[in-house]
């Protein structure tokens, strides 16, 4: 089976108002919010697959689809350029990021680096209030309506938000701030990856074990393991996303 990731142009949008926040002090909507609120709802579009993959993202079209100035617009889609999941040409605009096979290795490699660390160094540091908010997302994403793969794919937005929280978790000892933001930006980068695979590998693959691997290791504080399990947890996806993928859904 392979999942068909469509390059170029979108059908035209309807207009979407934005759900915006008067300032608190003035009552009025100012730019700042505006921007917020474009890259808020262009960052969940891309994330979610809604803007494909190299799609190309007109910064008037956009302005007339969320009701805000062109300022706001392309200030939002300098963000997401800072994120990675947008990329800037010289005299061609903006486009969604591609997703590729090579990205996906690398995406997963170095996730596999950063997120080791964090996880070896939450182990070594973390306290009881550690332990205690692991349980807390271990629990939740033990709910039984989220355990086989079709429950996930039916509640797919409900169960990312679970699943980020887990692993946010998991490394939310580690006490380097600047290593959480990089590994966010990799979770991140590696959910469009994920949300692929979750539309075209099977329901044979045990994530829930996989997950219930990483926990246990982790809550014994058995370092090796819980590296071990979360570096193939990280691959299983990868090798999984990649071998139902045939070329022309997921470029080499």
């Amino acid at each position: 089976m392979s999942a068909r990731i469509c390059q170029g142009d979108a059908a035209p949008v309807p207009t979407q108002p934005l759900a915006l926040e008067a300032d608190t002090l003035t009552g009025r909507i100012g730019p700042r919010t505006l921007t917020s609120a474009v890259y808020a709802r262009l960052r969940t579009d891309i994330l979610t697959g809604k803007c494909r993959p190299s799609e190309k993202l007109l910064i008037v079209p956009l302005g007339n689809r969320f009701s805000v100035s062109v300022a706001a617009v392309r200030e939002a889609l300098s963000r997401l350029v800072a994120d990675g999941l947008v990329i800037a040409e010289d005299q061609r605009g903006f486009r969604v990021s591609p997703l590729s096979l090579a990205d996906l290795h690398d995406v997963t490699q170095t996730r596999i680096e950063l997120e080791c660390l964090a996880l070896r160094l939450s182990i070594l540091r973390g306290d009881g209030a550690w332990e205690a908010e692991l349980d807390r997302a271990w629990a939740a994403l033990c709910q039984p309506e989220f355990l086989t793969a079709q429950d996930r794919l039916n509640r797919a937005e409900a169960w990312s938000a679970l699943h980020g929280g887990f692993h946010a978790a998991l490394v939310g000892a580690c006490g380097l701030e600047w290593l959480k933001r990089f590994r966010a930006t990799l979770y991140e980068q590696s959910e469009r990856y994920r949300l692929l695979g979750m539309a075209v590998t099977g329901g044979e693959r045990d994530v829930h074990g996989e997950h219930r691997r990483i926990y246990e290791a982790t809550r014994a504080r058995d370092t090796v393991a819980a590296e071990a399990a979360l570096a193939a947890h990280f691959q299983h996806t990868a090798n999984a996303i990649a071998a139902a993928c045939d070329s022309t859904a997921l470029p080499a």
